[in-house]
C-alpha cells in the first residue's frame, strides 16, 4: 500500500552525475517536503514528468539543452539548472531553451533551492489537474 503522505507530496527529478552532488540536493528537497527521483544521467529523465526537473548543465553524455527545448515541446513543467560553468553564454543557451532559472554550484545553493521552490511549489501541484 503506498504512503499517501508521500503520495502527496511534490516530485522532482534530480538529474546529476557527480553523487555528492546529487545526495544533497536531494536532501534539501526531501528536507523541504518533496519526494525525490535522482538520476545521473539524462537518459531516462524524459519517461518522468515531476513537479520539477533540476538538471546539470554540465552532465558528460547528452546535452542537457536539448532535453530541455525537447521538454518543452509537451510541458511547462519548471527546471532548474545547476552549473559550476562561469561562461554566461551557456547559462543563457539554457535559458532560452526553456530553463526557468540556473544556480551555480554550490554557492548559496540553499537559500536560492528555498525561495525557487517556494514559488514554484503551487504551480507544480496545478500541473496534474489538482485545486488547492
Amino acid at each position: 500500500m503506498a504512503d499517501t503522505v508521500n503520495d502527496m507530496r511534490p516530485t522532482a527529478v534530480v538529474v546529476e552525475d557527480d553523487l555528492q552532488i546529487r545526495a544533497f540536493v536531494a536532501r534539501a528537497l526531501i528536507d523541504a517536503g518533496w519526494n525525490v527521483v535522482e538520476m545521473s544521467t539524462i537518459d531516462n529523465a524524459g519517461l518522468h514528468l515531476p513537479d520539477l526537473f533540476i538538471i546539470d548543465l554540465g552532465l558528460p553524455e547528452g546535452d542537457c539543452v536539448d532535453f530541455i527545448a525537447a521538454l518543452r515541446q509537451r510541458s511547462d513543467v519548471p527546471v532548474i539548472v545547476m552549473t559550476a560553468r562561469v561562461d554566461a553564454a551557456e547559462k543563457m543557451r539554457a535559458l532560452a531553451a526553456g530553463a526557468n532559472d540556473y544556480v551555480s554550484k554550490l554557492f548559496g545553493i540553499g537559500a536560492r533551492f528555498s525561495a525557487l521552490l517556494q514559488r514554484f511549489r503551487p504551480r507544480a501541484s496545478n500541473l496534474h489537474g489538482e485545486t488547492q
